[in-house]
């Protein structure tokens, strides 16, 4: 295990390359394997859905993870979000109990050894509630990062005061919430130097609201299209340690859909980020922002709503990114099985379907999707796809035999664009058949090669490490804002390695299924031994270039203090 080196950027002007695509290929038998490393890791965390005779609907959803360094000390630390105790039946009024410490969430700081130890009492995090997701960021601006917890029942923002605990300010802050929220994102939409926060809530249930459904020997889990849908939540960070709720007059409130994930990118390059929502059962959303504060729900009208037929599909892990290195982001969307996973490449801001002349359509026919995300597994410089599956119905094999509710993990390989199954190989984590959630993705040892942790449904979490081995060199960029938001997100980032492979990125720990990702920005080199230029855009315009930089380290470029014209300032 080795640390990553550290290199201060400076601002040197903008450098304009022409792109140039190439991919620099292993052979199957040499392509690194993710071995689990969860019993060595010391990371006995048990997920707790709580499963009743009554089938409730929330059983079935939990929960996620967050990748990120509370401590600040440049390794990933985690946090996995529980259930609740559950009563069969539920009594009226009454809430889930988490109570029982086997119900907390959990927080484990990593030792730099492998292993990692479990502090969540000292923190303060246990949670309330039944716990769904997790978003980490920096809401203040003050180099600590925070942690959002949404739940089903008031949602939990815990301020992190930076010596090893952290406060529930979820009431001073006003962003409770209520009903199902899933997946949460900070995103600074208005470029204003400080991270909003977007939530996607799923749908209107409770207790009281849960028919019987399923034939009457076999009681299931219902349909989203038994409950009414419910809008997302939209907050505006006030600068002072509180968030007003804009969900109405931003527009995001206008639309409303069965939200589980979320993501961020800039898919038609006006320098603003848009919101993509995925949806259950309904259309896509993609929320355009229009730079003065509001949104306009945009997914139909650019190709992003539906399938290449014209239906809608069970969409819950999501990612905004570049899967094909042309510098526009792409998105994709976990489903349900006998829906297909859904690619949606990006032609200079309208989205065209392409799971089928890309491989995934037929791959992924009969998996269900949670945990996702584009992902340089081999570090050939093309992003792979990495998929934690599972159905959502426990009972599913009774009703469809050849549908299966445990499943092993996927990966696929991206090859110049198009995708191969690579996961017979990959280690025992892609044999071994499970209830798969969220999934959190980074480099938990810094060593180069991204590693993975997985919730996984009414089971022990996985914790698989990337063994890399083929030689292949990367580069880790960690932004660091100073006139924009501390924690650099939104901010864009291009690289030119030494052959000419150009790939885009943005720092964003959005993405996934409920979950929170390492937001250093991972790049693979291929044989590349070096980087002929980095360019970072940060939000409020500023351009940032550094020359000549030397592979396999983790380079931390700090934004010029400098203001230009226009910009944002706190």
């Amino acid at each position: 295990m080795r640390s990553g080196r550290t290199l201060l950027g400076s601002f040197v002007g903008l450098v304009c390359l022409v792109p140039f695509a190439a991919a620099q290929g292993d052979s199957a038998s040499s392509l690194p394997v993710y071995r689990d490393v969860t019993k060595e890791s010391k990371i006995g965390f048990f997920c707790q859905g709580s499963p009743t005779s009554r089938k409730y609907l929330i059983e079935t959803m939990v929960g996620g993870v967050a990748m990120f360094d509370y401590d600040g000390d440049g390794w990933m630390d985690l946090f996995l979000v529980n259930g609740a105790a559950l009563q069969d039946p539920m009594p009226t009024g009454k809430i889930p109990d988490k109570s029982d410490p086997k119900y907390w969430n959990r927080l484990y700081r990593n030792n730099r050894d492998g292993t990692f130890t479990d502090v969540t009492e000292k923190a303060g995090v246990q949670g309330h509630s039944y716990g769904m997701g997790v978003a980490a960021g920096d809401y203040d601006n003050d180099g600590k990062p925070d942690l959002f917890i949404t739940n089903f029942g008031p949602n939990i923002l815990y301020h992190n005061n930076g010596d090893g605990t952290f406060t529930d300010v979820t009431q001073k802050a006003g962003v409770a919430g209520g009903g199902w929220s899933s997946s949460a994102c900070f995103v600074d939409y208005d470029r204003d130097g400080w991270p909003d926060l977007f939530v996607t809530r799923y749908l209107q249930w409770d207790f009281d609201n849960n028919p019987f459904c399923g034939p009457p020997e076999q009681r299931g889990y219902c349909h989203p299209e038994s409950f009414k849908t419910i809008t997302h939540l939209l907050y505006h960070n006030n600068r002072d340690g509180t968030f007003k709720d804009v969900s109405k007059e931003s527009g995001v409130g206008a639309a409303p859909g069965y939200g589980l994930g979320c993501a961020f990118n800039d898919y038609n390059h006006d320098g603003w980020p848009d919101l993509l929502a995925a949806n259950d059962n309904v259309a896509q959303q993609l929320f355009k922002n229009n730079g003065d504060g509001t949104f306009e729900e945009v997914a139909l009208l650019n190709g992003l709503a539906y399938n290449e037929d014209g239906g809608t599909f069970s969409g819950m892990g999501v990612d905004f990114n570049d899967f094909n290195n042309d510098g526009w982001p792409d998105v994709f969307v976990g489903a349900l099985a006998n829906e297909r996973y859904s690619l949606f490449r990006n032609q200079k801001g309208s989205f065209t379907y392409v799971s089928e002349p890309t491989g995934i359509g037929l791959m992924s026919n009969l998996h269900s999707g949670w945990g996702l995300k584009f992902i340089d597994f081999d570090n050939d410089g093309w992003k792979d796809l990495f998929v934690a599956q599972g159905h959502v119905m426990d009972t599913i094999e009774y009703t469809r035999p050849s549908t299966k509710y445990l499943e092993p993990m996927m990966l696929l390989r991206n090859v110049r664009g198009k995708f191969e199954d690579v996961s017979k190989g990959r280690g025992t984590a892609f044999e071994t058949p499970r209830a798969s959630r969220g999934a959190a993705f980074g480099d938990l040892d810094n060593d180069g090669w991204p590693d993975i942790a997985v919730n996984v449904l009414n089971g022990p979490a996985v914790i698989l490490r990337n063994q890399g081995g083929n030689g292949n060199h990367w580069l880790i960029v960690n932004a660091v804002g100073t006139v924009s938001n501390r924690d650099g997100i939104g901010t864009r980032v291009r690289i030119v390695s030494e052959s000419g492979l150009e790939q885009h990125s943005i720092v964003s720990p959005c993405g996934s299924y409920q979950s929170s990702n390492d937001k250093r920005v991972h790049f693979g080199l291929g044989k590349d031994a070096a980087v002929k230029l980095v360019e970072l855009t940060w939000p409020n315009g500023t351009v940032q270039t550094l020359e000549n930089v030397k592979a396999d380290q983790i380079l931390t470029v700090k934004e010029p203090e400098a203001k230009p014209s226009g910009g944002a300032s706190r």
